[in-house]
């Protein structure tokens, strides 16, 4: 009798067991995900990232993904506030897009996931030396980095004649820096003349833009997002001092640029939001994840100011249409 009582309590055990298992893997898989964004201004290009980004994660979780999405308005400060608040909510990952997002949200929280988007060069953004394409802590992320030389020499193959070349960024922003240098070597190694031209702000972006468009024969414009944000304002500069500006992504191409060779910022920030569902799942720990790149950059013209500017297009770009 006491070892049928013994084993009709062991299987009663071992029921609640069960039941305690199932419910837990069902808790599991109805989590719901709380994804903190800090956006560092809005343009057309981090504006794609920011949806790639969210439609992965949708895709990946549907209605269990909820997305607290900021935007610094092209302010330092507002950045440093938005991650602090993130990560007093603690939220379950962050989404650093534009650089100084991404400095912000590194400098406010060490555990917290972060993926950073449309960062040009992390080793620049983050301070570390000798990068080598593993941040190794609680950061990582995709790149907008383009191949530079080749965007450099895009003003060759346009302008054969061309002899002065300005470059043309905000000093504010450390991978505008970066790409500046690297567009200036290549272009002085081949026989140019360059001119660097910087800007503060959005205050003084007109008068600067003038002042390059008055001693230079071409201008390039990296993946600036102040420039970025305010491509209205160097068209009304550039355009009718037939200044033609051969630009660092699709956004300053759409609003004041000639040509480009771009990345697809929605497509980065897909594989962005990808990455994200791999770290939320489990399957991959941030700390090992190396940046990724998009491989397939694109060139590409914009008609409309072509046509004003006369400007002939080589074979080889393809149309910007929005």
């Amino acid at each position: 009798m006491k070892k049928r009582l013994f084993a009709l309590a062991m299987a009663a055990v071992m029921a609640l067991s069960l039941t305690g298992c199932g419910s837990a893997s069902g808790s599991s898989a109805n989590k719901t995900y709380t994804i903190g964004i800090c956006q560092f201004v809005q343009h057309v290009a981090l504006d794609a990232a920011t949806q790639g980004f969210k439609d992965a994660l949708v895709a990946e979780f549907g209605e269990n993904v909820k997305f607290d999405e900021q935007n610094a308005a092209g302010d330092a400060a507002t950045a440093t506030m938005i991650c602090t608040n993130l990560v007093a909510e603690n939220v379950d990952l962050i989404l650093a897009n534009a650089t100084p997002s991404l400095q912000s949200a590194a400098a406010a929280t060490s555990d917290i996931p972060v993926l950073g988007t449309a960062i040009t060069e992390y080793g620049v953004a983050l301070g570390i030396d000798n990068f080598s394409g593993v941040v190794g802590n609680n950061v990582s992320g995709t790149s907008d980095l383009p191949p530079l030389d080749q965007q450099a020499r895009m003003v060759e193959e346009i302008f054969p004649d061309a002899k002065t070349v300005g470059i043309l960024y905000c000093s504010a922003e450390a991978n505008s820096s970066y790409q500046a240098k690297v567009v200036k070597d290549t272009l002085e190694g081949d026989g140019l003349t360059v001119q660097i031209y910087t800007f503060a702000d959005s205050n003084d972006i007109a008068s600067v833009t003038a002042e390059a468009c008055a001693n230079v024969d071409v201008l390039y414009i990296p993946t600036d997002n102040t420039a970025a944000s305010c491509v209205e304002a160097i068209n009304n500069v550039a355009l009718p001092a037939k200044t033609p500006i051969i630009a660092g992504e699709e956004g300053i191409l759409a609003g004041c640029g000639v040509a480009t060779l771009s990345i697809d910022y929605y497509g980065l920030g897909y594989t962005t939001g990808e990455m994200a569902a791999k770290v939320l799942k489990g399957e991959e720990k941030i700390s090992e994840m190396a940046i990724q790149y998009y491989p397939d950059p694109v060139k590409e013209y914009n008609p409309a100011i072509c046509d004003e500017l006369g400007v002939t297009i080589p074979e080889g770009y393809v149309a910007y249409e929005g």
